[in-house]
């Protein structure tokens, strides 16, 4: 069906909910190759000092092996133990920088994700259903496809450059060991690079690839996105509802303070604007409430019921209700006509007292 096709790209709540759960882009392939960029590096670098360090632990060796009366348990045991040495001074460091740039490689891609739901056992892992269905899935093939690509290519390096290294074994044989050691170091060397530009190739291709299968998993239909607003924003109808009695609870409270107004200045149906001014608190008068047609003439009513001085002024009612909010003052631009308005109010209210 349309409505249940992945056409949608995934929400930011999607993609943070699937990397709590440890879902993450990364191309291991990309991780692979600098590493085996950095390990060319390091042991072309250290190459010299490998090499001193075997050829002294071998002279060293053989000095040790002429003083010993006789090979025992004991004496097996230190030289096994003069070689370990040796062997974790050349190899560790080398070891333990690898080990820290797959570390960073890795969080680069994952930005450092730490969680324990990649840990836990999931039991659709173990279904043989489900175990099909991944064997001969794309991803499957693709990461076969991609293997035998590299198996094929590392297979042709290797026989090209023993192809070309065979026409020159007679001569080795007549040539000094050290000479040999670094001809094979070279050689070594170049097919190391030769297959490392092969694998930066294969790495560009496998991050595309995995770029575009992790937004294509991550994709989601058009019910899944109105699901996840309806869960982050509320139900429609009911944010409607809320909204509706915000308003009407907004309302309640603005008429209530009508009959506390000096002046209801109309237009005469359209606009009303309730006024106060109290001399010896307010800088300047006080819209208490507003309103615009049928609200206008709730207002108007209220202010009748309450015995509240109403004014017809159509631009001073308009122009209120545009630039002033409730439970605001007045701005300065209307002082004027708001004062002869005040004035209008007080010599009612004279009249009223003297009567």
């Amino acid at each position: 069906m349309a409505g249940s096709e992945k056409t949608e790209k995934a929400t930011p709540k999607k993609r943070r909910d699937e990397r709590k759960k440890g879902n993450t882009f990364q191309s291991k392939d990309v991780v692979s190759v600098v590493l085996l960029f950095v390990a060319f590096f390091l042991l072309n670098l250290m190459v010299p000092f490998v090499y001193q360090q075997i050829k002294n632990c071998y002279i060293e060796q053989m000095s040790n092996i002429l003083n010993f009366q006789s090979l025992s348990v004991a004496t097996i045991n230190q030289l096994f133990r003069e070689a370990a040495i040796i062997f974790l001074v050349s190899v560790l460091p080398i070891a333990i920088v690898i080990m820290i740039v797959a570390i960073i490689m890795s969080g680069v891609q994952t930005g450092f994700l730490v969680t324990g739901d990649a840990l836990k056992p999931k039991f659709n892992r173990i279904n043989p259903l489900s175990g099909i269905k991944r064997m001969f899935s794309l991803r499957s093939v693709v990461e076969l496809l991609k293997s035998l690509i590299k198996v094929i290519l590392i297979i042709g390096t290797i026989y090209s450059i023993i192809l070309g290294i065979i026409p020159m074994v007679p001569d080795m044989l007549t040539t000094r060991i050290d000479s040999n050691i670094m001809f094979m170091r070279d050689e070594t060397m170049s097919m190391v690079k030769t297959i490392s530009m092969i694998f930066a190739v294969v790495a560009i291709l496998d991050y595309a690839y995995q770029r575009y299968d992790y937004e294509k998993k991550l994709k989601m239909t058009k019910q899944e996105v109105k699901d996840e607003y309806k869960q982050t924003e509320g139900n429609p109808e009911i944010k409607g509802k809320i909204k509706q009695k915000q308003r009407e609870m907004s309302m309640s409270r603005m008429m209530q303070m009508v009959p506390q107004a000096d002046v209801i200045v109309r237009n005469p149906t359209h606009y009303a604007v309730a006024l106060k001014y109290d001399m010896d608190h307010d800088v300047a008068p006080m819209v208490l409430a507003k309103g615009k047609d049928i609200i206008a003439l709730r207002i108007v009513k209220v202010g009748e019921d309450n015995g509240i001085l109403i004014k017809e002024n159509k631009p001073l009612a308009r122009g209120l209700y545009e630039s002033v909010d409730i439970n605001d003052y007045i701005p300065a631009e209307l002082y004027k006509a708001v004062a002869e308005l005040m004035a209008w109010v007080y010599s009612n209210k004279k009249k009223e007292n003297f009567s």
